[in-house]
């Protein structure tokens, strides 16, 4: 199959480009400028009244999507922000213990990197990092007071598949699990319903929910850090009439909210989900057509001097190749120049195939690398 007619007005912007980082950036789908229209439509003709249809239908059809994705029971428990960090610092700021003692892989990404490491400059926090295969057992030793994990490692690829092992241990009076989806939603099937009650679960639009940036989402457990300490005034939209001095909270996923936003993003997001389910595109399906491309990809041998660092063998599977080798930097970079978009962290060369490839790009991007190595 070939969909690249869903994405016609991205891939003719630059028609010559071969776009492997849709892992990184995804390619917008031209349903997502129906959405971002949408968005301008609504503020011309409603002006100061959007808010209302916004933090309504546009919102609870949102939360329904992700729900739907993940198989969570009540997608009341899901707000959105324009970016996970919006979320990070709120959760954060709601656990009492000073300092705040955090577990983490060494594999995560660079936002919760940064913010660890100048809250642990602060004193604000005590940060352990382990391999992802000492994650469980650490995690266990119960010195934590959050615990923190991506489902996918952005830089290698490897799956984390002890989210359910690693809920158990969560407690709302502490240590609190939260999974950073944003490798894994959409990327792969995902069954939260199993651990919904006791692990928050963030992620966003940027890569494989192809809705691009300014829609992130949390999924907050109830019970859970009901109070955040950081906050915004949206957080108690619903009752915006309370007597001066008193902070109050909507009951729901929405205790997360900070201040106004832009929401064209939901909007584009609703819009491609849309798309998906009337093309019947599930996640599935895409990561078959995926797993085809890099299977044709790999049995070509592309890049003998480089390790696989996410062999295909192993399900579930990134979206992305990772391959490590000295020459990854040189490499991105000589594929910049030959109109090819890959993206590279340190000495690791990430692939990413989508939607909007065929056989025939695979081919292509094939011969360029058959040139360059």
């Amino acid at each position: 199959m070939n969909w690249k007619y869903l994405f016609s007005q991205s891939l003719a912007a630059n028609s010559e480009r071969l776009h492997f980082a849709a892992h990184s950036h995804h390619l917008w789908p031209d349903a997502s400028q129906k959405g971002q229209m949408a968005a301008w439509q609504d503020a011309g003709v409603l002006a100061d009244h959007k808010w209302e249809k916004i933090m309504g239908p546009v919102w609870s059809e949102a939360q329904q999507h992700v729900a739907d994705e993940l198989n969570l029971p009540d997608p009341t428990t899901i707000c959105f922000a324009p970016n996970t960090h919006d979320f990070l610092v709120p959760l954060v700021s709601t656990i009492t213990a000073h300092p705040v003692r955090v577990l983490a892989t060494e594999g995560e990404f660079h936002s919760f990197g940064r913010q660890m490491a100048r809250w642990v400059e602060a004193g604000k926090v005590v940060l352990e990092t382990v391999p992802p295969e000492a994650l469980l057992e650490t995690a266990r030793t119960a010195q934590f007071d959050l615990i923190y994990t991506s489902h996918v490692l952005f830089n290698s690829g490897t799956v984390i598949s002890d989210l359910d092992k690693l809920a158990a241990l969560a407690r709302p009076e502490g240590p609190w699990l939260v999974i950073d989806g944003y490798h894994g939603f959409m990327a792969m099937e995902t069954d939260l319903s199993a651990i919904a009650d006791r692990a928050f679960y963030l992620a966003g639009g940027y890569k494989y929910a192809m809705a691009g940036e300014g829609v992130c989402f949390l999924h907050a457990p109830p019970g859970y850090a009901e109070r955040p300490v950081v906050t915004g005034w949206y957080a108690a939209f619903d009752d915006l009439a309370l007597p001066p001095g008193e902070v109050g909270y909507a009951p729901d996923g929405r205790r997360f909210l900070g201040s106004t936003f832009d929401p064209s993003g939901l909007y584009r997001f609703n819009a491609v989900q849309n798309m998906l389910r009337d093309e019947g595109l599930t996640t599935t399906v895409i990561s078959d057509h995926v797993a085809n491309l890099q299977e044709q990809f790999l049995a070509a041998q592309p890049l003998p001097d480089f390790v696989l660092l996410n062999p295909t063998g192993q399900l579930p599977h990134a979206r992305f190749l990772a391959f490590k080798g000295e020459r990854a930097a040189m490499l991105h970079r000589s594929l910049a120049e030959q109109n090819v978009t890959t993206d590279v962290r340190g000495d690791v060369l990430r692939i990413g195939f989508a939607l909007y490839h065929d056989p025939e790009d695979v081919t292509r991007l094939i011969r360029i690398l058959a040139e360059l190595v």
